[in-house]
């Protein structure tokens, strides 16, 4: 079994392993009794410099990622969009140059542009982190619903996942497809026609278009929020007509499976995605969701920095 990660950074889970992956959620596994105990740190990156480079709006990812590190004992420092000098005109290189020179040791970024994330790790010695990239990718969600997943049913070979909701603009859908593929998971996908992008059956995932017809095949549904924030234009008629085909409620959850697992990555749209009930139901997984990722963020955080 792999015990490092051979990689400075971690930008994405198209252009990471199998194997790689197994290790972070052992990691993760490990590392999440830290947050049981009455102290709930230790001394693992004491002397660590990361940056929380948070350029677009965020509450849990951002939040999730500095109480990893400090979790580990790590310094850490938070730019927000609002604060952040590219207000003021700084280019992404100027803020990568100003970050290099602050000798850093990691730098957790999230950015509307795609490829953000890549560009700067191309350009500092320190460890890159996406926390999402416009609409491209997402990893550590993507990880986090892997280990929520396998802690739940005990595997990802084989299981079948179905994603539904704005395929077209998430980087977590993105994320889970090439995460779950690799680890031997079926994934499918349910929307309506404009909200599937049209290259997504070569990631070799099945398409759904009527929601009562996806729901009894699958082991997990994984719930998306409707982007409003990246359509240029509503892509869709109205949300009344939405809610009427894509809602997950009670009643139209009897026609999946008893055990089920309902997932969604944050910030639920109450009523519109998910009704109330389903959300806080038994089938729910949400919360351990949130309590994954911080194992998640604690786990890449320690791989990549202290193997390097």
């Amino acid at each position: 079994m792999r015990k490092k990660l051979h990689r400075k950074d971690l930008l994405g889970l198209e252009d990471i392993s199998a194997e790689e992956i197994e290790l972070i959620l052992n990691t993760a596994v490990s590392l999440k009794e830290i947050s049981e105990r009455p102290i709930k740190k230790v001394p693992t990156l004491r002397g660590k410099t990361i940056v929380n480079l948070f350029l677009e709006p965020s509450t849990r990812t951002s939040s999730s990622f500095d109480l990893a590190a400090k979790r580990l004992s790590a310094d850490t420092v938070t730019v927000s969009s609002s604060s952040s000098s590219i207000l003021k005109g700084e280019t992404l290189l100027d803020t990568a140059r100003n970050l290099e020179a602050m000798r850093i040791d990691a730098a957790v970024v999230r950015h509307s542009s795609a490829g953000a994330a890549h560009f700067l790790a191309q350009r500092l010695k320190a460890s890159v982190i996406n926390a999402g990239d416009g609409s491209h990718e997402h990893p550590t969600q993507g990880l986090l619903d892997m280990l929520t997943i396998r802690e739940k049913l005990k595997r990802l070979e084989n299981i079948n996942v179905l994603i539904v909701g704005d395929i077209a603009h998430s980087r977590v859908a993105r994320s889970n497809i090439f995460g779950l593929k690799k680890m031997g998971a079926n994934v499918s996908i349910c929307a309506p026609p404009t909200f599937i992008p049209y290259y997504i059956e070569r990631l070799g995932v099945k398409i759904f278009y009527n929601l009562n017809e996806a729901l009894p095949h699958a082991d997990v549904i994984n719930v998306l929020r409707i982007q409003l924030e990246r359509q240029g234009k509503e892509l869709f008629p109205s949300i009344r007509e939405y809610k009427e085909l894509y809602r997950i409620t009670k009643d139209r959850l009897q026609l999946a499976k008893s055990d089920v697992l309902i997932m969604h990555p944050g910030p639920i749209n109450r009523g519109v995605e998910l009704d109330p009930d389903v959300a806080d139901g038994i089938s729910s997984v949400i919360l351990e969701q949130v309590t994954n990722g911080l194992a998640i963020r604690m786990a890449i955080l320690y791989l990549l920095i202290t193997h390097k």
